[in-house]
């Protein structure tokens, strides 16, 4: 047992089910998507650390009933925002770990078996032909550059929209920048317990990252940014260098004068939605709204914003595995944008994006990545 493990099993013990977990402190609105559908304590936070503490103590045995509470989580980690323990970070953490065991213990769900199996052959989890290192050829960029722009699997191979603004963002700055043969990064892998599989994919990355000799990796996706900037850490395979999301990378072009705003267009009233993987992981909640202050929109916040936002619905492999769950949070979100009159909806992660357009039916106008939206305003 390593040390990360070792402080995962002390924190096991000191969960006394006080319920903070549930709802959001002093507002007692819901803050937990698996427990608030589902309305059983096993799909709370609470309700999971007692499993794996069970688990751990010998007081009861893995048995296939317990894969759906474990897995139909969103790993969206308002747990941990709400819970007032001390070391409560390590919630999400204890999730996941548990996921581990399960995969160990009974196998990975069928979905999950089928997302790893596309990410070993075809290195995206939607089994499409990989082709990243074809698009830089059609782009004529070099093989090294200062910047990498690291795409991601669903800005990649479905919401091709976000991935071709980025690339359109960076040439209107002028950034020496280039795409590599990027393989899944392995967020998907490890939100869902297949922690080897993701460390092979993390090997590759490191390589194609360090033979194009850069600086810094730039990417659209909340998942590969927490991935790349803190998991790789966990799995022995530090890029070593900075790793920057593109809200952070819009927000320095705008503030810096390398990206020039148009007039004010016929966007109208633009709401944001926080990614889990991008807020509530990472912290990085200022420079998104940033953005939006620097481009000429109306903008307004939904009350359940920055650490207390309602999650989109599709992370932790819950998307794949539990299409209800999912569709049945992002009506929720898309209830709230709707409520503050807003136009659009802006994120800043392409499987929320994806999330979101699936479950609109008339909640709002457009759904839209923030790249997309400055592309289009400047």
């Amino acid at each position: 047992m390593n040390s990360h493990q070792s402080v995962i099993g002390q924190w096991l013990h000191r969960c006394n089910r006080c319920g903070t977990c549930k709802y959001i402190f002093r507002n007692y609105e819901p803050s937990c998507p698996s427990g608030e559908y589902y309305k059983l304590e096993t799909y709370f936070a609470s309700g999971r650390i007692a499993v794996a503490r069970g688990l751990a103590v010998g007081d009861i045995h893995w048995q296939q009933s317990m894969l759906k509470p474990v897995f139909a989580c969103t790993t969206c980690g308002s747990c941990q925002t709400q819970c007032m323990a001390p070391h409560r970070e390590h919630i999400v953490d204890i999730i996941e770990e548990l996921r581990g065991l399960a995969v160990d213990k009974l196998g990975p769900l069928p979905a999950h078996h089928d997302l790893a199996e596309s990410i070993i052959s075809k290195h995206n989890p939607y089994n499409a032909t990989h082709h990243s290192r074809q698009i830089a050829e059609q782009l004529h960029l070099p093989a090294k550059a200062d910047t990498i722009l690291f795409m991601g699997c669903t800005a990649n191979y479905r919401e091709t929209s976000i991935r071709d603004a980025t690339i359109s963002i960076l040439r209107k700055a002028g950034i020496d920048f280039t795409i590599v043969d990027e393989y899944c990064c392995g967020s998907p892998l490890l939100r869902v317990g297949q922690k080897a599989a993701a460390r092979n994919v993390a090997e590759h990355n490191l390589h194609v990252i360090e033979m194009a000799g850069a600086e810094r990796v730039v990417t659209p996706c909340a998942g590969c940014y927490r991935t790349l900037s803190k998991d790789y850490k966990n799995l022995g395979t530090d890029l070593g260098m900075e790793v920057i999301h593109s809200s952070q990378l819009a927000d320095e072009l705008l503030n810096g004068g390398k990206l020039k705003p148009k007039a004010r267009g016929a966007i109208g009233r633009v709401t944001y939605h926080d990614p889990c993987h991008l807020g509530r992981h990472m912290g990085v909640y200022e420079e998104p709204r940033e953005t939006l202050a620097a481009l000429p929109v109306g903008f307004v916040e939904m009350q359940s914003n920055r650490n207390n936002a309602w999650c989109c619905g599709a992370g932790g492999g819950v998307k794949s595995s539990f299409p209800e769950l999912a569709q049945a949070t992002a009506s929720m979100r898309l209830e709230q944008a709707r409520s503050t009159d807003a136009d659009v909806l802006v994120s800043t992660c392409p499987f929320c994006k994806r999330n979101l357009s699936d479950a609109n039916r008339g909640h709002i106008d457009r759904v839209l990545d923030l790249v997309e939206l400055v592309d289009e305003m400047t």
